[in-house]
């Protein structure tokens, strides 16, 4: 019976665990690490251009068409205000759920699948106004810094987030 007793207690701590992690697509822009939680993620594909839509903000690239479905593709690289991003070959954009809707962003590279503690989640710093309102928070994961991503406020202001 103790025997259980004790696997019992390693399985709530593994549960405990495993309730407390998040696991995160992480990708660049230059030289900065985003991230955002897997679960929303859909897809990712190279970059192949967008249908470009009149009276947007400059961060909305345009639309592409997914398999039926149009999806709004954003520069993440603008969207922080760092100008628009050339994009190459080797940009790819990372098709998410946003509630009901899907939008792409547009990044340098994905780099990662990371996996993270809940708890080692900070706030982000006061300062850049652009960041606290884009960012959920920021993590420390193998000696970097991964922005986590809010994606509600990336669409948000867009004309196409109604």
């Amino acid at each position: 019976m103790e025997v259980l007793g004790i696997r019992d207690d390693v399985i709530d701590k593994a549960a405990v665990a495993a309730h407390n992690s998040l696991q995160l697509i992480a990708f660049s822009i230059g030289e900065q690490t985003y991230g955002v939680e897997i679960t929303t993620v859909r897809e990712i594909r190279a970059w192949n251009g967008a249908t470009p839509l009149p009276n947007t903000r400059e961060y909305v690239r345009g639309v592409i068409n997914l398999r039926g479905t149009i999806v709004p593709i954003f520069d993440l690289r603008a969207r922080f205000g760092d100008g628009q991003t050339s994009p190459t070959k080797n940009h790819v954009v990372v098709v998410m759920s946003v509630g009901d809707k899907w939008v792409g962003i547009l990044v340098d590279a994905v780099s990662d699948i990371l996996t993270v503690s809940r708890d080692d989640i900070h706030a982000v710093p006061e300062g850049n106004s652009i960041d606290t309102e884009l960012l959920n928070g920021i993590v420390t994961h193998e000696g970097r810094m991964v922005g986590l991503i809010d994606l509600h406020s990336i669409v948000a202001g867009s004309k196409l987030d109604g």
